[in-house]
């Protein structure tokens, strides 16, 4: 597959995340309110919530399989990033709420005790989560996709939410309703750390941030290919699920121009077959023998 094949391949995610988010508020919110159960209206009403997000990440994933045009000539591929950064504001949004509303109810001399049916409705709502969530996580792996993992951990969140509202209204039925909000405490801060996660992957692939170690194995790549002298810059970018690569590579200044395009073709095969790296612009200078001979005495 092509990256805009699997990009569409990528919208079956979000689909079974909208289809699900869909079906599971419908049964939270119509067995919260029939087994008077706050926390399984409150779970319903976050997964309300999440049809945003996965409708987010459904709309990042349609624009990114536009063409490049002439207002965009590397593609649309970065609205995946985009997607993944307002899925992020989305998952921060509900676990400050979660953290709110665990506070409130440690606090509050009131508690009322649930029918333990819905208990069981949580728990059976965490487990078709759970199952999306593995669907997504492994989808978003084999297509190397950002805005579907961040939907994945998202799947993930809202399972570990209605784990908690499960906790809750089971320790409600042995008089243990200070249960409920220490769970939705421990929920709500894995949450918020899901979501700063997304937040700092998005923004720093935005921004044309590159983890150095990744950008060492790729020099160490170019170096390796015959006929390289030294590597006088390399630079690496994320863009959408596409990493960008310039290099400027030093080669003898005998070789012919077929002889050092010879060696551009080489380092652009090496990067596709090692790293999967599909775009790399190499720039072949002669190598400075000035400067080669002085590095070879200061060695000396």
């Amino acid at each position: 597959m092509n990256q805009y094949e699997e990009i569409k391949q990528g919208e079956k995610g979000a689909w079974v995340s909208i289809g699900a988010y869909l079906a599971l508020s419908a049964l939270k919110l119509g067995a919260g309110y029939w087994f008077v159960s706050g926390a399984l209206v409150a779970d319903g009403f976050n997964n309300l919530t999440d049809i945003v997000a996965s409708a987010a990440v459904l709309i990042g994933l349609k624009i990114s399989q536009k063409p490049p045009d002439k207002d965009h000539p590397y593609g649309h591929f970065r609205a995946e990033t985009i997607a993944a950064l307002i899925a992020s504001f989305i998952m921060a949004t509900v676990g400050i709420q979660v953290l709110i509303g665990a506070v409130k109810s440690l606090f509050s001399s009131e508690h009322t005790i649930p029918n333990l049916m819905s208990a069981w409705v949580a728990l059976f709502a965490a487990v078709c989560m759970g199952g999306v969530y593995i669907y997504n996580k492994r989808l978003a792996v084999r297509i190397n996709n950002q805005a579907l993992l961040a939907a994945a951990k998202d799947n993930l969140s809202d399972a570990l939410v209605s784990i908690g509202a499960a906790i809750g209204i089971i320790g409600a039925q042995f008089g243990l309703p200070w249960l409920d909000p220490v769970a939705a405490l421990a929920v709500g801060a894995i949450i918020c750390k899901t979501a700063w996660e997304i937040f700092y992957s998005s923004t720093h692939a935005l921004t044309d941030g590159f983890d150095e170690n990744e950008l060492s194995s790729l020099r160490k790549t170019i170096a390796k290919t015959k006929g390289v002298k030294s590597i006088k810059d390399i630079k690496a970018r994320v863009h959408g699920s596409l990493v960008l690569v310039d290099v400027i590579v030093q080669v003898d200044p005998e070789l012919s121009l077929i002889e050092s395009h010879q060696i551009s073709d080489e380092i652009e095969t090496r990067m596709g077959r090692k790293h999967n790296i599909m775009s790399v612009h190499v720039h072949v200078e002669p190598e400075d023998v000035e400067e080669s001979e002085n590095l070879s005495t200061e060695k000396q």
